[in-house]
């Protein structure tokens, strides 16, 4: 969400909260302020996960998909959708911390294939 629709947005609240406008109206007002989701391209996914320093299957693990979908993505066979593709946009503006609530978590890649979270 860019400066102009963060203003808009804290004004409509400002406005709910003196009952200028009703709920309704609020809603409409967080729905238009809502930012569209891109289209990656399977360079820009792969991108995302290397500025991140993670492997595929680790991306994965974040994402709840399997490795050979983002293994697809990457290579241009598939794109993602719908929530994981929400999902993506967030972590590529916020990173993996700020998705989680700002909880930080470590995720750690064991033998085996299980994944540790540490969280800080």
């Amino acid at each position: 969400m860019n400066k102009v629709q963060e203003t808009i947005s804290e004004m409509a609240k400002d406005l709910y909260a003196v009952d200028a406008i009703d709920k309704t109206t609020l809603r409409k007002f967080d729905i238009k302020s809502l930012s569209s989701v891109p289209n990656y391209t399977a360079k820009q996914i792969s991108l995302i996960r290397h500025k991140l320093g993670l492997s595929q299957a680790v991306f994965a693990a974040y994402l709840n998909v399997s490795d050979r979908a983002v293994k697809k993505w990457e290579h241009g066979e598939s794109k993602p959708g719908g929530a994981t593709l929400k999902l993506l946009s967030i972590v590529d503006r916020k990173g993996i911390e700020e998705s989680y609530n700002g909880v930080r978590l470590r995720l750690l890649w064991l033998l085996g294939g299980k994944v540790c979270i540490i969280i800080k």
